[in-house]
């Protein structure tokens, strides 16, 4: 199993928006950055991610698991852009801001510290589980 976050803007889909979905899910469509893309394409289904709220908020507020492998973006009918399809998982008993992910040494090479633009992003094994601890879940 591999770890991801993916970024969303609360105003555009939130966690509440993605819980919504229950079992079905939603596509994770709409990316049109070509490393995003191309993590996308490296995922498996059973993977896990952090949900992560970008704008105001800045803090990672749930996990979701990959239920769908990479497939045409149904947003665009350029061949392109493709997207995973994704279910919530839980929420986190306590959000984990950007403040704090900054503020641990452990997680400096994080791509969400080095390069926060990115919307869909590894997370190594180490750093899951040190969000998971911060957030007061299981990993």
């Amino acid at each position: 199993m591999r770890y991801w976050l993916f970024k969303s803007e609360p105003s555009d889909w939130s966690w509440e928006d993605q819980v919504a979905k229950g079992d079905a899910g939603e596509e994770w469509d709409g990316v049109r950055n070509y490393q995003a893309r191309n993590f996308m394409r490296e995922m498996s289904v059973g993977d896990r991610g952090l949900f992560y709220h970008s704008q105001k908020e800045k803090a990672i507020v749930g996990v979701v698991e990959v239920i769908a492998e990479a497939h045409p973006d149904s947003t665009t009918e350029d061949e392109r852009w493709e997207c995973v399809d994704i279910k919530a998982v839980q929420p986190v008993e306590t959000p984990v801001t950007l403040d704090q992910v900054k503020a641990d040494e452990r997680l400096a090479d994080m791509p969400l510290v080095n390069n926060p633009r990115l919307s869909v992003q590894p997370v190594t094994e180490g750093q899951w589980r040190i969000i998971c601890d911060m957030a007061g879940i299981p990993a």
